[in-house]
């Protein structure tokens, strides 16, 4: 149709060319297409005749100028495309340009198409060169929002990278790790699946495989794309390609039954009506254009009466094709009927005539809306608020180019505005595959995603989603299942990092997170439970009263304590008997309050450890064994001292009398004291938590402070006993039943074999076990004395009343 400003329009109208053998001898034919019309695109044209009368009627836009158009069948094929867009360029001239003349007067002011990447990107490399603009419905390559390369693109149609993302978005939102992805040998296929597998890699997810294969490969390549699926282990299919590549391998894969795969589509066939008819890919999810309506649109498709279909090739032909009858009365054959007159167009069920779920039609219908906006722009002046348009003005595609960049409006509710990219606001429908209940499918919107809007917040489902085979739970694919807390992922060598193995977390770590990739120490006070998902405080251990072996020590201490009190009043109540006298009674008598305060202060040692009980107990033990060895040594000096006196001529035990004997105990007494005091103000024993011994628990104990203070305590103790032992061993064969060496002596002998003992056995006992060591060598070595020193006597003074006498003890026979 002509007009003052001229817009071109290329289609899809068919599917195949005309194949065309070249001889060079002889003029070529001109290109024709052949095969099925596709509908859909016979219905975009239709949209855009439309828009353009709809225009031309407009009081607003374009006022008293009138749009013409030129629509163009380009067959799907790049040679077709070429050609139409070199007519496009330099009008419908037989020739495209003649020998002395390159006139721009039949070129159009912009251009509506064309339907695929390839087509698209072909048309631009001729009419790109002339600075016009091209205005795409369908073509949806990132590569295309390079303005580099193609400055002069435009497209109602969301780019590849925004659907991309959604893509690996939406898969993600499904915890799907393990996918399949299949695309088609294209510029749509190619570009539009690395721009997913890149978006899919940044959101961790795993391809197990990627196939490729275009309509025009032999079946075996189709075969073995639809064998790899079958094989695969991912439940998930990622398919970016368009409907004639998706529709072969759909229809290959129907030929055999196929285990049940989790479809996702991309939009350029997953809101297809005609596919459908594959009911196992029920369930199918994917992004499509959102519906729109367009008010008038179904009244004018379906205004079709037979002098409008006559005048037009196309018309003919899909009026033809839909009723399966001739209009041409020679044209009648076998298989087609001649055209009656009851054919019904209102009454037709097809893509063309349903209105309900315009998607890629409005974007047509925006883009022709968009070219009329720039060009009112470019020849129209608003003054006194009205609208003047100079039809006359000979404005270039450049300048239409220039406003194409700026408009921004909005028609029947829906804007229409570009980037600099020359791309829309990518906003999508999420549409699923559904089964009505007579087992047909749908195509039923269940959320929408809107690239504007803040991350996280693109997603909005509204709807139940139907998943394969008719479920209601999400499918699973991945390569490996979730590792639990307590685990972490351990690559499986050679695989992608979606193939893992669960590995337990090492001992004192722990992972609290599902899918954790590292497991990590708790603090120091702190130790994995049994499934090491979490850290709770250690125990803390001590040697307390509530134990049962603190119950049993506290127990043979207060026992040692009360045996020595029971014997000190045998003794004070036997204070005049001979036996107690001549064993020194002063003595025996400190002797047996030093091994009462020795049976008590192992209870020091009992108990949570606290800065005095430390310092205490320490102390308290060193210097009352030390006041006990001195007893013992002072009574075994006395001895030998007191067989000395027997001798005739002999004076010593003056030398040794009870005060030499008292500043014996005091002095040895004191220089233990002496160093303990120097040990508590250098450096005192003190609470400590020893977390290196157990790694799952605490043990309480007192550190030493100076090991040299500590050994020097024990030293000392262990240098008077070796010297009370030999003293003791010396006067162990004395005469006289007053002797009481050899007692000494065995007393002697067990605390020495106790406290030798004690040393590897309490620098190689862990945690409380090192304390009760230390308070079963301080009980052992007591009851060693009391028993060996004391318990003789008593049985006597007890039992053997008769050999308690001053006679029976000045005999020289042993009792």
């Amino acid at each position: 149709m002509d007009g003052d400003y001229t817009i071109g329009g290329v289609f899809s109208i068919h599917y195949n060319m005309q194949n065309m053998i070249h001889n060079y001898t002889t003029m070529p034919e001109p290109l024709q297409c052949t095969g099925r019309m596709d509908i859909e695109e016979l219905s975009f044209s239709r949209a855009m005749i439309f828009a353009i009368e709809e225009i031309n009627n407009s009081i607003k836009l374009l006022p008293g100028i009138r749009l013409g158009y030129q629509i163009h069948d380009s067959c799907g094929s790049i040679p077709m495309t070429v050609k139409v867009a070199t007519q496009l360029t330099n009008g419908l001239d037989p020739y495209f340009y003649t020998s002395d003349n390159c006139s721009q007067s039949g070129m159009v002011k912009a251009v509506i198409g064309a339907s695929s990447t390839g087509q698209t990107i072909a048309m631009l490399r001729v009419s790109g060169s002339f600075d016009i603009p091209q205005v795409s419905y369908f073509a949806t390559c990132a590569c295309l929002s390079n303005k580099q390369q193609y400055p002069s693109f435009f497209r109602t149609i969301p780019s590849d990278q925004f659907q991309a993302n959604a893509l690996a978005k939406l898969v993600k939102q499904f915890g799907w790790t393990w996918i399949g992805a299949v695309r088609a040998d294209s510029d749509y296929g190619n570009y539009g699946m690395a721009s997913f597998l890149a978006a899919a890699q940044k959101e961790g997810i795993c391809v197990e495989y990627s196939e490729s294969f275009n309509r025009h490969h032999p079946r075996s390549r189709i075969q073995r794309v639809a064998d790899v699926i079958r094989r695969s282990t991912a439940m998930v299919v990622v398919a970016f390609a368009g409907i004639g590549e998706i529709l072969l391998l759909l229809e290959e894969l129907s030929l055999e039954p196929s285990p049940p795969r989790q479809w996702i589509g991309s939009e350029a066939w997953v809101t297809n009506p005609d596919m459908l008819r594959f009911t196992f890919c029920a369930g199918a999810i994917g992004f499509g254009i959102p519906r729109s309506v367009i008010p008038g649109l179904r009244d004018f498709l379906l205004d079709l009466p037979p002098t409008k279909v006559a005048s037009s090739p196309i018309l003919t032909e899909f009026w033809e094709d839909a009723f399966n009858c001739s209009l041409d009365v020679g044209g009648e054959t076998r298989d087609k009927r001649l055209c009656d007159g009851s054919e019904d167009i209102q009454k037709l069920q097809s893509p063309y005539t349903d209105t309900s779920q315009l998607r890629s039609t409005n974007l047509v219908y925006k883009a022709v809306y968009a070219i009329a906006h720039a060009i009112h722009n470019a020849v129209c002046q608003e003054t006194n608020s009205t609208t003047q348009c100079d039809k006359l003005s000979m404005i270039e595609s450049k300048q239409i180019l220039a406003q194409l960049k700026k408009v921004n409006f909005s028609r029947n509710g829906y804007p229409v505005s570009f980037d600099t990219n020359g791309d829309p606001v990518a906003a999508y429908e999420l549409v699923n595959w559904q089964k009505r209940k007579s087992g047909s499918l749908e195509i039923v919107t269940v959320g929408y995603y809107d690239a504007s809007l803040p991350v996280g917040q693109e997603f909005h489902i509204n709807k139940d989603i139907s998943w394969m085979e008719g479920r209601t739970q999400v499918p699973v694919s991945v390569c490996s299942d979730s590792c639990p807390p307590g685990t972490h992922k351990v690559l499986q060598k050679g695989k992608p990092i979606c193939c893992y193995d669960c590995i337990p977390c090492p001992e004192g770590e722990i992972s609290n997170a599902t899918d954790s990739t590292d497991c990590f120490s708790c603090p120091k006070e702190f130790w994995p439970n049994a499934k090491r998902d979490a850290c709770f405080p250690k125990p803390v251990e001590f040697l307390s009263f509530d134990d049962v072996l603190g119950i049993i020590l506290a127990s043979f201490s207060v026992s040692g304590a009360c045996l020595a009190v029971i014997i000190t009043a045998v003794f004070f109540r036997h204070r005049t008997s001979p036996i107690v006298k001549a064993n020194n009674s002063e003595l025996s008598f400190l002797l047996l309050f030093s091994l009462t305060l020795c049976f008590l202060c192992s209870l020091t040692f009992i108990g949570a450890p606290s800065e005095w009980s430390c310092m205490l107990r320490h102390t308290a033990f060193g210097i009352t064994f030390v006041l006990c060895i001195s007893c013992v040594l002072g009574k075994t000096i006395v001895v030998l001292m007191a067989f000395k006196a027997t001798l005739p001529g002999s004076n010593i035990m003056k030398w040794f009398g009870p005060l030499q004997q008292r500043m014996t105990v005091v002095s040895f007494t004191f220089i233990q004291l002496l160093i303990c005091t120097v040990w508590l103000v250098v450096s005192p024993p003190f609470p400590m938590k020893n977390l290196t011994t157990y790694k799952d628990r605490i043990i309480l104990e007192c550190a030493l402070g100076s090991l040299i203070g500590f050994w020097a305590v024990l030293g000392y103790i262990g240098l008077l006993a070796v010297f009370c032992f030999v003293l003791a061993v010396l006067a162990r064969k004395l005469p006289d039943n007053f002797n009481e060496a050899k007692f000494i002596t065995f007393s002697m002998l067990i605390f020495c074999a106790v406290w030798i003992t004690f040393i590897p056995a309490y620098v190689s006992s862990p945690g409380k076990f090192t304390v009760a060591v230390e308070i079963f060598a301080i009980l052992a070595s007591s009851f060693g004395l009391i028993l060996c020193i004391f318990a003789p006597k008593c049985f006597i003074i007890l039992f053997k009343p008769e050999k308690n006498t001053k006679k029976h003890l000045m005999n020289k026979s042993q009792y």
